[in-house]
C-alpha cells in the first residue's frame, strides 16, 4: 500500500481518537432521570438537563452507536444503540401520524411536531445502521416507513427532489426552514444530501427497486440541479421549478457532499465517472477557495466576504473528501492536504482536557464558547464517522494491494 507506514500510524491514530469520542458519550450524555440522552451539554462542560431533546441528535446518536458496534463489536456500544433506539422509537415517532417529531421538551413530550424532511431521513439513516448492526427486523420496518412517507408527502413530481417541511399532519407550512440561520426556500442541498445519504444505507440492507430508482434521481438532481455548473460548488436554496436564491457557498457541504455523492453511487453500482467528475471538481474548489494556509477548512463565504471561522464538522468531514479524492486519484497531494488538516485538528479542535471536539474555533484555533460540547446540532456523528470511514478506507486500501 502506498505511503503504508504513514496510513497505519494515522490509523492507530483515528482508533485512539475514535474510543476517546465515544467514551466521553458514554460518560457524561445519559439522562438518568428522564429516559434517552441530555438535550444539552454546554461549552464548559456544565450539563442542562432541561435542555430540549431534538430529532437530530437522536437519530445521530443512534446511528452512532450502531455503526461503532458494528465495526468495534463493543458491549458498551451495542448497549448505547439499544438505549438510542428503545428512545427514538418510543418518543420521537409519530404513533398517531407516522413520522418522526422535529423536537421533544426534557420529558419526552412533543414540543415542535412538524415533520423536516431533514429529519425523517435521519430517522431512516438511523434505523438502517440499527438493523446494520443488530438484525432487528422492527428497526427496518421503521427505515422503510420512513422512506414511504418521503415518497408520499415530500417528493415533488412536477419539478424534481424534495420539499423540507409540512406540518404533524403532512399539510404545507409557510415556515419551512431548518433552522433560524437558513433561508425560507421549499428546498435546500442540505436536506437533498442528507436524504441522498439515508437512502444509500438505507440501500445496502434493503436493495429494493424503487429506492435504488430514488438514489438515481437525487443524484441526477445534484448533477443537474444544485451543482453550480460555474463555480463548481454547491448551490444551496431553491425555488420549486430549482431557480437558485442564495449566494452562499459552504465549503464543509462541499467537500462532505463529495464523497457521498460518489458512495451512492458506489453502492448502486452504477457508472460513476460523471460523480466522480463531480466528486472531484467539489473538492478542488474547497481547496482553492476554502482552506487556509494551514490546510484547515474555513467555514463560509458569502458573496464575495468569507467567514474565516472553523466549525468541527466540516474539519471531520473534509479528511473523508479528502481521502476519497486520492483513493479516486492516486494523487499524493490530496492524502498530504487530509494529513494537514488532522494536524489542525489535533492542535485546535479535539479538547484533550474536557473531551469531544469543540463545536466552533477563529481562524487561528481559539475555541469559541458560543457551541455546545453536546446539543441540537452537536453530536458524534461527524467525528466518529470520519474516524470510522478513515480507519475502513485504509484497511481496504491495504487488501486491494
Amino acid at each position: 500500500m502506498t505511503n503504508s507506514l504513514d496510513l497505519r500510524k494515522l490509523q492507530k491514530e483515528f482508533k485512539q481518537e475514535l474510543n476517546r469520542i465515544l467514551e466521553y458519550w458514554f460518560q457524561h450524555t445519559i439522562d438518568e432521570q428522564n429516559g434517552g440522552f441530555i438535550g444539552q451539554i454546554k461549552h464548559n462542560g456544565e450539563a442542562n438537563p432541561h435542555a430540549t431533546k431534538g430529532a437530530v441528535l437522536n437519530a445521530r446518536l443512534l446511528w452512532t452507536f450502531a455503526a461503532a458496534n458494528r465495526m468495534l463489536a463493543d458491549p458498551k456500544c451495542r448497549e448505547m444503540a439499544n438505549r438510542a433506539y428503545a428512545y427514538l422509537k418510543e418518543y420521537f415517532w409519530d404513533h398517531e401520524k407516522g413520522g418522526i417529531f422535529w423536537e421533544l421538551n426534557y420529558l419526552g413530550n412533543p414540543l415542535n411536531t412538524r415533520k423536516q424532511a431533514y429529519g425523517q431521513g435521519f430517522g431512516i439513516y438511523a434505523f438502517s445502521e440499527y438493523y446494520r448492526a443488530s438484525g432487528n427486523k422492527e428497526s427496518l420496518d421503521f427505515a422503510i416507513q420512513l422512506f414511504e412517507l418521503l415518497e408520499s408527502h415530500f417528493a415533488d413530481d412536477k419539478f424534481g427532489g424534495y420539499i423540507e417541511a409540512h406540518d404533524r399532519n403532512w399539510e404545507p407550512l409557510k415556515d419551512m426552514r431548518l433552522s433560524e440561520r437558513d433561508a425560507n426556500y421549499p428546498k435546500s442541498m442540505n436536506t437533498h444530501l442528507h436524504i441522498l445519504e439515508s437512502y444509500t444505507n438505507l440501500y445496502r440492507v434493503w436493495p429494493n427497486a424503487k429506492l435504488r430508482q430514488r438514489i438515481q434521481h437525487l443524484l441526477q438532481v445534484f448533477a443537474g440541479k444544485i451543482v453550480d455548473r460555474q463555480t463548481g460548488h454547491f448551490n444551496l436554496f431553491f425555488e420549486m421549478d430549482w431557480t437558485c436564491k442564495s449566494d452562499i457557498v459552504s465549503f464543509g457541504h462541499d467537500i462532505e457532499g463529495a464523497w457521498l455523492l460518489r458512495e451512492a453511487a458506489i453502492e448502486i453500482r452504477q457508472d460513476n465517472l460523471k460523480i466522480e467528475g463531480v466528486a472531484l471538481r467539489l473538492v478542488g474548489a474547497t481547496l482553492r477557495e476554502g482552506t487556509d494556509s494551514d490546510g484547515s477548512i474555513f467555514s463560509e463565504k458569502v458573496g464575495d466576504k468569507l467567514d474565516t471561522n472553523k466549525h468541527w464538522w466540516m474539519q471531520a468531514e473534509a479528511m473523508v473528501g479528502l481521502m476519497d479524492a486520492y483513493q479516486i486519484t492516486d494523487e499524493k497531494p490530496y492524502l498530504e492536504s487530509m494529513g494537514k488538516v488532522w494536524d489542525f485538528i489535533k492542535k485546535h479542535v479535539i479538547d484533550f482536557e474536557k473531551g469531544e471536539w469543540f463545536g466552533h474555533v477563529d481562524q487561528y484555533g481559539n475555541p469559541l464558547d458560543s457551541e455546545d460540547k453536546a446539543g441540537f446540532w452537536k453530536c458524534p456523528y461527524h467525528n466518529s464517522r470520519a474516524m470510522m470511514e478513515l480507519i475502513e478506507r485504509i484497511d481496504r486500501m491495504d487488501r486491494k494491494d
